[in-house]
């Protein structure tokens, strides 16, 4: 179900990636962002891969969660693989059927791809929205682009919209699994007829969400003028970040796995 996607939330736990500081991880993220679309050799993709169970296990993300951050992915990444099967034509051909020609090379090259968005997801939960509380991203990223407050950039304000997009992906994906609900109670169906019979079927989702969407936006609002709210400027923090020799150590530490493994990709080519 839609209120199953743990992709946005918060997972509340005591490890070692939930107590590293938020801008180390979110730099980690960049890095490991430039790494995964680098790599293109199936045996820098398995280092890559042990790397992130590393990851894994010092956040303490169970098994569960990790499958409902990764399943409303996999069409997406059966979709990718397809596409490139059927499109790359280099390589010893396996088979071939009037237009349809697969080849060994554009097997593997389809798998790293799908393989890629993959690891993209999991980097994004394990090192930014499972371990770190929306409040502490937002304070990271103002943080980090304080720089641009130079060129009268409103760092804060971009940096508070960021982290209300991402805390309000489970509470959307929620609304539409409740209005799903209620329509399908009401006689609409999602699962059967042709394609377009379906996507006007989706119309009767779409259009309550958005209002849904709407409302939820202007209560936020109401509720921040109520709380004074008026900007980054003069504003102090109860929780200051406070940057660690352990967070600093753990940064060098998963940096140069990083680069580590864009080196053995390169090495093998």
């Amino acid at each position: 179900m839609l209120n199953n996607i743990s992709l946005g939330r918060y997972y509340p736990a005591h490890s070692f990636l939930h107590d590293t500081d938020p801008r180390v991880k979110t730099i980690l993220y960049f890095v490991y962002l430039v790494a995964i679309f680098m790599i293109k050799e199936p045996v820098s993709v398995a280092v890559l891969a042990g790397i992130i169970i590393l990851q894994l296990i010092l956040g303490k993300i169970t098994p569960g969660i990790l499958w409902s951050t990764v399943k409303p992915m996999i069409p997406l990444a059966l979709f990718i693989f397809l596409i490139n099967v059927f499109t790359i034509k280099e390589g010893n051909v396996l088979f071939s059927w009037k237009i349809i020609t697969i080849t060994g090379y554009g097997l593997g090259r389809a798998a790293i791809m799908s393989v890629r968005l993959i690891f993209l997801i999991i980097s994004t939960s394990i090192l930014l929205t499972l371990t770190t509380t929306p409040l502490k991203m937002s304070d990271a990223l103002e943080s980090l682009f304080a720089p641009l407050q130079i060129i009268k950039v409103p760092v804060h304000e971009m940096a508070m919209m960021m982290s209300i997009a991402l805390r309000f992906i489970p509470t959307l994906a929620a609304e539409t699994d409740k209005i799903m609900k209620a329509q399908q109670s009401r006689g609409a169906d999602y699962d059967t007829g042709s394609f377009i019979k379906k996507i006007k079927g989706y119309i009767t989702v779409l259009i309550p969400l958005f209002v849904s969407s709407f409302r939820r936006a202007d209560e936020l609002a109401v509720a921040m003028d109520a709380r004074c709210y008026s900007g980054g400027k003069g504003r102090t923090k109860l929780n200051p970040l406070k940057l660690t020799l352990k967070d600093v150590l753990a940064g060098i530490v998963f940096a140069l796995l990083a680069v580590l493994v864009v080196v053995i990709d390169f090495t093998l080519r």
